[in-house]
Order: structure tokens, then sequence, then C-alpha cells
């Protein structure tokens, strides 16, 4: 099953070689503006949010990420805003169903966002991909958790105003 968090950072990795400026510990950082999205979460212990801009003639690129752990289990949350976003939104937009014996992928609506969810069955792992439009997308990772109780925290985040500070 495709893991977001890898291929985000091997996205990362690549543009890396090119001709960038990137950003990571300056206090007026673009990525800055999506930590207060990255709520705490009950039961959760969550480490401090961390991000990266990205800018190249013609194109920028803003992640902002925090991950979570409650025993065994994890949780990733990420806002993407650039380049790597459309890639993802492409997928949002196709409204692509998949099933097999390992796993599962489908796209529907959810309080008016286009939603991606893949699962990996063996390992209860995957990823919820909302897709906030323009070129920004907010998705989860997780690993020892339940599909549908990964939705649910995936809900306890504004997606409205991730959306609204995307632009």
């Amino acid at each position: 099953m495709f893991n977001r968090r890898h291929a985000t950072g091997l996205l990362t990795a690549g543009l890396l070689g090119g001709a960038l400026q990137i950003s990571t510990a300056h206090a007026d950082q673009a990525f800055q503006r999506f930590f207060p999205f990255l709520v705490d979460l009950d039961g959760w212990q969550g480490k401090k949010p961390d991000g990266i801009s990205m800018e190249m003639p013609g194109n920028t690129m803003i992640t902002a990420t925090r991950e979570y752990q409650r025993g065994s289990a994890r949780f990733h949350a990420q806002v993407l805003v650039g380049a790597a976003a459309k890639g993802a939104l492409a997928v949002a937009q196709s409204g692509m169903k998949i099933e097999t014996t390992e796993g599962r992928m489908s796209t529907s609506p959810i309080d008016g966002f286009q939603v991606t969810r893949t699962l990996n069955f063996k390992d209860k792992s995957g990823a919820i991909l909302i897709a906030l439009g323009g070129n920004s997308v907010f998705s989860v990772s997780f690993n020892g958790i339940a599909d549908d109780e990964a939705l649910g925290i995936a809900k306890k985040f504004d997606w409205k105003a991730i959306q609204a500070a995307a632009k």
C-alpha cells in the first residue's frame, strides 16, 4: 500500500537536489501559520509541530506536520500546500475505488470535502487525504488503529480553518 509519509519524504529529498531555498527553523516561516491547527488529541502524546517551506522560481511547497503516539499506535497529521499537493488532489478528484485482499482505497465526500481513504488490512495502517482545493491537502497517516477511529480523529482537526489558512 501507498505510504504518504515516505512518499512525501522522497519527494522532498528529490526536490532538495534542485535550486531551492529551504526554511525550517525561523520564527516567521510560512509553515508556522498551520501549527495552531495541529491540535492536541485527548489520549495521545503529540510531538512538537514541525514544517518546511521550499521556494524556487515558479514553485512553492509548504508542509506542516505533527506526530502523535498512543502506546504502539501512531498518528501523523500533515498540511501540504504546493506542487506535491496537486498530485494528491488528482487522486482525490478521480473518485477512484480499489479493493484487494490486502487493502482498499476509496474517495467520497465527507462534510463538503473530497476524502480519499486507504487501509492496509494486515497491520491496520493507512492514510486519509482531505482535498482542501486549489493546491492544498490535509492528510493523516496512521498505524495500529482502525480506519473508522482514524477518520474520527481526523475530524477533530478544523478542515475549513486549514483550508482558509492555505489560501
